[in-house]
Formats: structure tokens, C-alpha cells, sequence
């Protein structure tokens, strides 16, 4: 049967405030459902964690990072950025965004603590230098004297880096003049020199031959005890993620942070 035009009409317009009607309390149901999801769950991450770490500190620091995230996935750790110290103090006194540093030597953090860049630092490891030469020592290195013989190729860290500092300190200690083939910004640039052939030896951290998997044998050399590199490790005044920071930090100098650095050939503040 046939409805009259304007019964036509009503019902349509019935029939589509109820399909809006059920729409809206559907939509209202799903809001609802969404916000008691969010909040019966845990927090959502923050801001990954920015983290400036000297370069001998790369295996060390990507475990402890890994570590660490576990334990606090809350607390998001991005890319570690690895450098020489003295690198990584002139980004950031040009304005790099950071959280936590970490550095080779005190010396190195001078000018981020100078320009009120960093907070209270704690010596979190220390660190010794080795000669590091080919396996099996080819040349027949012995000491630091055997690094002065005419057409030997020795790499060392430049004067200004924390290693290079360290290096300058042993030689003069010894009593022994080097002319260097090169002096490079960072001591990973050292290890893999000599590592790929490109140097007979080279004067980088104990912990540099440990990582190296066998690509490199170490030489303690005389007086090696005598010049030791303490850590520093800060959290900057102006972290984006202070909270995330300040926990990562106090994971450094846990126990569990130190069995890691202890693994990697670290020793005790």
C-alpha cells in the first residue's frame, strides 16, 4: 500500500533522526572506550633520551642503554651520538640539545660546566692505555720506546682529546719523543686505523682491545698504572627529559651499570 505523500515524508525524516541518533551514541561509546583504554594502560613514552658519550664508551653505553630501556620503558634512549669528548663539549656549548653526558676525562667537560651547561658530575669508570698493534704483534713491540724505530707507522689521539691528553702524559713520563704518522680527533679512529692495516700500532684505552674481538693485541707499557682517565658523567641544566636523565644516571652507577662497564674492561671509578 502506498503512504500518502506527507506520511512519506515523516517517516523518512524519523527514520534518519534515528539512524543519527544511534550514530552519535555509537560514536559516544567508542570515545568512551578509548579514553578509559588510555587511561587503564600505562603511560606513553616520553621524549627519547639524548645521550652525548665519548667514543671509547660505544659498546659499554649501547648495552647499558639497552639495559636501562628494559627496565624502564617509560623512558625511551635514542641513538647514543659518540665522539671525541672535545667534540662533543663544542656541540653542545653551541647549543646541542642533550640530557645526559658522558666523557672521557674532566678535563673535557670543563667548558660545558664553565658555560652552565652541565650539573654536578660523578666519576662513573676509569680507563688505562695500551699499545694496540696487529695480532700476533708483528713489529715485536715491546714498549713505548719500540714506537720511536724509523719506518714504523704510529697512530696516536690528538693532544686536545682525552686519550690524546693521556697519551702526551705517558710519553713524557717515559721520557720518549714520538712522531706520530697521524693524530686523530677520536680513538675509534686510532683502532680501526691500525685495525685495518693503515698503521703498525697505535696508543688507545685497555678497553679499545678488549672490544676489538681479537682484531687487535694490547701491549701494557711502563707506567701505563700511572696515568689513568676517570669518567665523568652529568646530567645538563637544561635536559629536555630531566626525569629520564637523572634515572639513567643513577643506572650508571648502579651495580647492575657497573657489572656492564666491568664487562667491557672498565675499571672503578
Amino acid at each position: 500500500m502506498r503512504l500518502p505523500r506527507r506520511a512519506a515524508t515523516a517517516t523518512a525524516a524519523a527514520l534518519t533522526a534515528l539512524a543519527l541518533l544511534l550514530t552519535g551514541c555509537s560514536a559516544s561509546s567508542g570515545s568512551a572506550a578509548t579514553v578509559s583504554g588510555a587511561s587503564a594502560g600505562k603511560a606513553s613514552p616520553g621524549k627519547p633520551l639524548i645521550v652525548f658519550a665519548a667514543a671509547s664508551l660505544q659498546g659499554s653505553f649501547d648495552a647499558l642503554a639497552k639495559s636501562f630501556q628494559k627496565a624502564n620503558p617509560e623512558y625511551p634512549v635514542a641513538p647514543i651520538r659518540y665522539d671525541g669528548s672535545q667534540a662533543l663539549a663544542t656541540q653542545i656549548v653551541g647549543g646541542a640539545s642533550v640530557d645526559v653526558i658522558a666523557f672521557a676525562d674532566q678535563q673535557s667537560l670543563g667548558p660545558v660546566t664553565k658555560a652552565g651547561l652541565a650539573g654536578k658530575d660523578t666519576s662513573f669508570a676509569s680507563n688505562t692505555l695500551r699499545i694496540a698493534v696487529p695480532p700476533g704483534n708483528p713489529k715485536g713491540i715491546r714498549d713505548l720506546s719500540d714506537l720511536t724505530r724509523p719506518g714504523l707507522k704510529v697512530v696516536i689521539c690528538a693532544p686536545q682529546v682525552p686519550c690524546g691528553t693521556a697519551t702526551q702524559t705517558l710519553l713524557s713520563n717515559a721520557g720518549v719523543q714520538l712522531t706520530p704518522a697521524s693524530e686523530e680527533t677520536n680513538v675509534t679512529s686510532v683502532v680501526t686505523r691500525v685495525e685495518n692495516g693503515e698503521a703498525d700500532a697505535g696508543l688507545v684505552y685497555a678497553t679499545d682491545v678488549a672490544a676489538s674481538g681479537g682484531k687487535l693485541d694490547g701491549i701494557t707499557p711502563a707506567g701505563a698504572g700511572k696515568v689513568v682517565n676517570s669518567y665523568p658523567i652529568a646530567v645538563a641544566n637544561k635536559a629536555p627529559s630531566p626525569k629520564a636523565a637523572h634515572a639513567f644516571v643513577s643506572f650508571v652507577l648502579s651495580s647492575a651499570g657497573q657489572r656492564i662497564l666491568a664487562r667491557f674492561g672498565f675499571g672503578k671509578p
